[in-house]
C-alpha cells in the first residue's frame, strides 16, 4: 500500500509590491488576474488534479478562512479541503512544521508532503506534475526536495539554489542542492546565469512527514518543540483546526529555508522549467497580457494614446494615458499607483508608507470581504458613510450593537430578515428601516439569492470598531 500524499497550499503571502490590488486583507493569493481566476484557485486545482491525492491542506491566517473557503468552492474540484488556520502569520519554518505534524497524525510517517505556495504561478502544469513525481520518489528515499527554477534572465527578485553533482538513482535529473542564496544584485544575478549552476528558487519542496520532523530536530529543535507544544495545546477534533494562541505566539518568524534548508546536509534538487513565476512584481503580472503595437499591456478600460512600454489597469472607470513610456499605472477605486518599471521592486516602500501613517488603503481595498459577503464605501463625509451591502444566501451579520452611528437601510434586490431589539421583521425590495445607536440589532439573508441594500451611516463615529458584538456565528471576537 503506498503512502498517502498531501499536496499543502501555505496561503500567507502579502504580496506589498502588487498594491494597490494586493492589501493585507485580500492578500496576492486572493487577486483576480486577467483570466478571472485567482493565484489561490489556480494552486488548489493544481494540487487536487495531482495523482493519488488524498486531500489537499491549506495553512492560513484564521481571518482568511472563509474567503479560502469560498475560493476553493468556486474552484469547482471534488478534492477534500482541510485546513490549519494561524492566529498571525509566522512564515514558512512554523507552517512546515504544523503541516508534518497534522500528517504525521493523520496518515504516519511516510506521508509524503508537497509544499506549495499559493501565490505562485504555473504555466505547464504536465511538466509539474512530472516534477512532482520525480520529487516524490526522491522523498521516499528520505531525500528532502527543493524545486529549482532553470533560470531564464538574470532575475533579481527571485532567491537561488546552487546545484551540485548528480544523485544516482532513477531520478537521473535529480542533483545535490549545495546553497542557497538570497536575492542577488544585477550584477550576481548575471554571474549566476553565466555559470549555470544556479537556479530559481521556487518555494515548493517535498518530502516525508518523518524525513522532515526528524531534520528539524536536528538543525532547528527549538522550532519544532514550540510547534509540538502548540499542536498538544490545539483542539484537533474541531474543523478547521485553529491553532492555539498562546503557545503559537512563541514561535519565531522564520523561512524553512533558513531555518533547516540551509543547515540540512541530504536536500536533493529537482530542476524544473514548467513556466513558473511568482507573480511578485507588476512586471511579471504584465507578461500575462498580450503587448499592443507600441509594447503597452492594457488591462481594464484603458486608453493609451501614443503611449510606449507602459502597464495600465482599471478596475472600474477610464484611464486615460497619453504620451508616456515605461510606466506603470494600476487605478482602483480608492487608490492609484502611478511608477516607473525601473520601481516595481520598490512598490513596498509605498506600503510601509502607508502603514506608519495609519492610512486605511495599505489594509482593505474599498469593497471588503466578510465572512457574510461583502460591503463597498460608495461615499463618505462629515458624520455620513454610505455602503452597498451584499449578504449571501442562509448568511448573517453579527447581533451587534453601535454606540456612535444610526443606520438606514434599503434592500434594493433580495429579502432582508431584520432583528431590531426583540422584534423581527421582513424588509423587502424598495423597503426599508431603521435602527438607531445603541439598539441591539441582525441582519440575515433567508432567501436563495443574494440580499443587496444600501446603508447609510449617521454619527460621530463611523469606523468599524464601533461594532459590539454579542453573538456572532462566524467566531469572530466579541
Amino acid at each position: 500500500m503506498s503512502a498517502a500524499f498531501l499536496p499543502v497550499i501555505l496561503a500567507g503571502g502579502a504580496g506589498t509590491r502588487l498594491w494597490p490590488l494586493s492589501r493585507a486583507a485580500s492578500p496576492k493569493p486572493f487577486m483576480r488576474l486577467p483570466d478571472g481566476q485567482t493565484l489561490l484557485q489556480k494552486a488548489y486545482r493544481r494540487a487536487a488534479a495531482l495523482p493519488e491525492t488524498a486531500e489537499v491542506l491549506t495553512i492560513a491566517r484564521r481571518e482568511y478562512y472563509f474567503q479560502l473557503r469560498d475560493e476553493y468552492s468556486a474552484a469547482g474540484s471534488q478534492a477534500r479541503a482541510c485546513y490549519l488556520l494561524e492566529p498571525q502569520g509566522r512564515n514558512t519554518a512554523a507552517a512546515v512544521a504544523f503541516a508534518a505534524l497534522y500528517a504525521q497524525d493523520a496518515y504516519g510517517a511516510e506521508a509524503e508532503l508537497l509544499i506549495l505556495p499559493a501565490d505562485h504561478l504555473i504555466e505547464d502544469e504536465e511538466a509539474c506534475a512530472a516534477a512532482v513525481a520525480q520529487a516524490r520518489e526522491l522523498a521516499r528515499q528520505d531525500w528532502l526536495v527543493v524545486f529549482g527554477i532553470t533560470p531564464t534572465a538574470a532575475e533579481t527578485g527571485y532567491g537561488y539554489i546552487k546545484a551540485g553533482e548528480p544523485i544516482a538513482g532513477k531520478v537521473s535529473s535529480a542533483r545535490a542542492a549545495l546553497r542557497f542564496a538570497e536575492k542577488p544584485d544585477a550584477a550576481t544575478a548575471s554571474r549566476y546565469l553565466a555559470e549555470g549552476d544556479y537556479f530559481w528558487n521556487a518555494g515548493m519542496f517535498c518530502f516525508t512527514a518523518g524525513a522532515v520532523l526528524a531534520a528539524m530536530e536536528r538543525h532547528c529543535s527549538d522550532i519544532l518543540a514550540k510547534a509540538q507544544a502548540c499542536w498538544t495545546a490545539t483542539d484537533r477534533s474541531r474543523e478547521p483546526i485553529e491553532l492555539a494562541k498562546d503557545p503559537f505566539d512563541e514561535l519565531p518568524d522564520i523561512s524553512i529555508d533558513y531555518a533547516l534548508m540551509e543547515k540540512a546536509d541530504r536536500i536533493a534538487m529537482v530542476p524544473c522549467s514548467f513556466g513558473w513565476s511568482d507573480i511578485g512584481a507588476w512586471p511579471a503580472l504584465a507578461k500575462l497580457i498580450a503587448p499592443d503595437g507600441s509594447g503597452n499591456r492594457l488591462w481594464g478600460e484603458v486608453l493609451a494614446l501614443e503611449c510606449q512600454d507602459s502597464f495600465i489597469h482599471s478596475e472600474h472607470h477610464l484611464v486615460a494615458a497619453l504620451g508616456v513610456q515605461d510606466l506603470i499605472i494600476v487605478d482602483t477605486p480608492d487608490a492609484t499607483l502611478v511608477a516607473h518599471k525601473d520601481k516595481a521592486q520598490e512598490v513596498k516602500k509605498v506600503v510601509a508608507t502607508l502603514n506608519a501613517r495609519g492610512h486605511e488603503s495599505a489594509r482593505l481595498h474599498r469593497t471588503v470581504i466578510r465572512p457574510w459577503g461583502s460591503y463597498t464605501v460608495l461615499e463618505e463625509g462629515p458624520r455620513f458613510k454610505i455602503k452597498r451591502i451584499v449578504v449571501k444566501p442562509g448568511a448573517a451579520l453579527s447581533l451587534q450593537l453601535h454606540h456612535h452611528r444610526s443606520e438606514h437601510w434599503v434592500v434594493i434586490s433580495g429579502m432582508a430578515r431584520v432583528r431590531i431589539g426583540e422584534r423581527d421583521t421582513f424588509v423587502r425590495p424598495n423597503e426599508s428601516t431603521f435602527i438607531p445607536a445603541g439598539q441591539l440589532h441582525r441582519l440575515e439573508n433567508p432567501g436563495k439569492i443574494d440580499l443587496v441594500m444600501i446603508e447609510v451611516q449617521c454619527g460621530d463615529y463611523l469606523e468599524e470598531d464601533d461594532i459590539v458584538r454579542v453573538d456572532d456565528r462566524y467566531g469572530r471576537e466579541q
